[in-house]
């Protein structure tokens, strides 16, 4: 029954866009289409009528953009306009527009762009209004945009259609104009303080300054492999070298990690440096700046973020890591003489850790489980172990300590600020030591650049810098759930072949368009031989079998495999779950989606988190590789619904 109903609705759409075409080809035929025009003359935005509408009142203006409702009233009818800045209702009546230009506007569907020219005016019932004088057709829509009281609210459609989601969700495009505007603030303050926008490379041959792994490509001109950058750090650094004291840029840098709530593959980064100065500097700038932009663009230095308030007029908190998860994990990292010391205490703590890993390490691993969660309020976390800072100054008085800060948010790193190492020998022994953790098996190390080695030896001044994630900055000024709801295109997975995705429209259903099951040769399968043993009902029923609904997916930090679900289970209250099926899924695809649990399992910690049940997966071997497939059940069925 829904299929037919489904096929219906798609037979009735597929007619719709036939007489759209039908309507373009009798213009065409006429002598009339509208995409030869090439420029219309727009006097104002909707906005800016009803914000100065006592000056407008009886004057003539012209606005352009996408009719969004049309009522048909006779001799007179009523459409509404929507801009840049909102939109407005004109009033088009056939005597003061004409007989031929009303039969045209007539034939006009929702989704057309139109110019109208008029006089400003109120209704009798006080709207603000434009009577048109001239209604002219700019570009025929032939597509269909969803239905207007329901909108466009499929989150996957969402971001792959986001000129959908700009027209019909108004709150969007405000979060957008947003973004412009917090990045133009960042800019006005950075330049009111004597900083130089710079650009350097994208693509280099060693991608350094960061801990990620990079994105490969091939350059075929000089037959090289070269790498997308994951930092802007060695390249401003040389800047540095050259004598410009201060510079900053705001640019893409591209990190081959995963994809959840607050990462994406391509992000903008900001990092900027200045000579003479050290991470205090860096800590005063971060303040004032993180001010300037609340006030420029909000109004105000409070800002509400998923129901919490966070105050940037106050002075941000300070304290060092050591001190951190002393307050917050009750471990005084003073008393910790030996690397044997801090494993005997990681595991007293159910902190994992690997076998690469050092005193330093473990400190960081005991603030990530322990500390992060608390630093909602603007916080800097000062003095990291030299382990995890391969290009930051040592402490003078403790050399197993640099000059480095964090600044968190809402749990959130936003900022990583150094006293910048300048010392070209310290420098050579710490990529050293990268190299040897890249050998052990780790990733993200960076590599030896001797160029920038290079730069160093000729003498780089004392300088501070900084590195900030804008994504995270505007997800927090715009109160916005999720990292793709502040990218205008997020990196989604593809939908089939090219021509699949041509075909792929957000018109006909406000449902995600499903890639097409990928077909396997069963003769290349094998499954896991029954049970022999038989399971009592008695014992099987106590296993508590229930619907859920993802809410969220992200992977776990430092874990290949793990993916952590937040679900909803029915019961009001947000369940975690773990599950190691990162090498299959990505957490973006499973968002959304209704599960099945068992819900009645005693908490398991992983990776220090209590996982509280187990999603329930099919698996089976593939020409000789485990497959595995998440059990995944119609929408319809409500969370919390029980399985018998």
């Amino acid at each position: 029954m829904a299929q037919q109903q489904k096929n219906g609705q798609e037979q009735d759409l597929n007619q719709l866009r036939k007489v759209r075409r039908e309507k373009l080809a009798e213009l065409q035929q006429n002598g009339k289409d509208p995409f030869v025009i090439t420029k219309y003359d727009q006097t104002h935005h909707s906005q800016e009528i009803k914000d100065n509408f006592d000056e407008l009142e009886g004057k003539q203006v012209s606005i352009a953009g996408r009719m969004m409702s049309k009522r048909v009233m006779g001799k007179a009818s009523f459409c509404n306009v929507q801009d840049l800045k909102g939109n407005i209702q004109s009033y088009v009546a056939r005597d003061s527009i004409g007989e031929e230009n009303y039969k045209e506007f007539k034939k006009l569907d929702v989704g057309d762009v139109i110019g109208i020219e008029g006089e400003v005016f109120k209704t009798k019932t006080g709207e603000m209004s434009i009577h048109a004088s001239h209604v002219t057709l700019l570009s025929k829509s032939l597509q269909i945009l969803p239905e207007k009281f329901h909108g466009l609210t499929n989150t996957d459609t969402r971001y792959r259609q986001r000129y959908v989601d700009l027209i019909m969700n108004p709150e969007v495009k405000d979060t957008f104009i947003k973004r412009s505007r917090i990045i133009s603030a960042i800019r006005k303050y950075l330049d009111g303080q004597g900083f130089m926008e710079v650009e350097t490379p994208m693509l280099v041959a060693n991608a350094g300054g960061a801990a990620a792994r990079p994105f490969e490509t091939h350059f075929n001109a000089l037959n090289e492999d070269l790498k997308l950058r994951i930092s802007l750090e060695l390249y401003l650094k040389r800047l540095i070298v050259g004598g410009l004291e201060r510079v900053y840029e705001i640019g893409r840098v591209f990190r081959n990690e995963g994809l959840d709530t607050r990462h994406n593959p391509e992000f903008t980064l900001m990092e900027l440096y200045q000579a003479y100065t050290d991470y205090n500097g860096m800590m005063d700038l971060t303040e004032n700046l993180y001010r300037h932009v609340a006030q420029e663009v909000l109004g105000t230095t409070k800002i509400v973020y998923n129901g919490v308030e966070m105050d940037l007029g106050k002075p941000f908190e300070r304290i060092t890591m050591v001190d951190a998860v002393k307050k917050y994990a009750g471990v005084d990292w003073n008393e910790v003489e030996t690397l044997e010391q801090a494993r005997e205490l990681a595991k007293e703590h159910n902190v994992e850790f690997e076998e690469r890993h050092k005193k330093g390490d473990i400190l960081n691993l005991f603030f990530e489980e322990y500390v992060e969660e608390h630093l909602v309020q603007p916080t800097f976390v000062m003095d990291h172990p030299i382990e995890i800072s391969p290009l930051t100054k040592k402490k003078p008085e403790n050399p197993d300590y640099v000059e480095r800060f964090e600044f968190f948010m809402n749990g959130w790193e936003m900022a990583n600020a150094y006293s910048e190492l300048n010392d070209p020998i310290d420098q050579r022994e710490r990529f050293k030591a990268q190299e040897e953790q890249l050998a052990q098996g780790d990733e993200e190390a960076n590599t030896t650049d001797e160029d920038f080695l290079n730069a160093l030896e000729i003498g780089m001044p004392p300088t501070g810098g900084i590195g900030f994630g804008i994504d995270r900055m505007c997800m927090l000024l715009t109160d916005s759930a999720a990292i793709r709801d502040v990218l205008l295109f997020p990196t989604m997975k593809s939908q089939g072949t090219a021509k699949n995705a041509a075909n792929n429209e957000a018109q006909s259903s406000d449902a995600a368009q499903e890639a097409p099951a990928e077909k396997i040769d069963l003769t290349k399968v094998k499954i896991e031989p029954l049970f022999e043993e038989f399971v009592d009902f008695d014992t099987f029923s106590k296993s508590d079998f229930r619907a859920v609904k993802v809410k969220e997916c992200v992977a776990v930090p430092k874990s290949k495999k793990l993916l952590q679900f937040t679900l909803d289970d029915g019961t009001g209250t947000d369940r975690t779950i773990l599950s190691g099926i990162h090498e299959y899924y990505e957490p973006e695809e499973l968002v959304g989606k209704t599960c099945i649990a068992i819900v009645n399992l005693p908490p398991r910690k992983m990776m220090g988190i209590d996982s509280c049940g187990m999603l329930i997966s099919a698996v089976h071997e593939y020409d000789g590789q485990e497959a595995l497939n998440l059990l995944m059940v119609d929408d319809r069925i409500p969370a919390g619904a029980k399985l018998y």
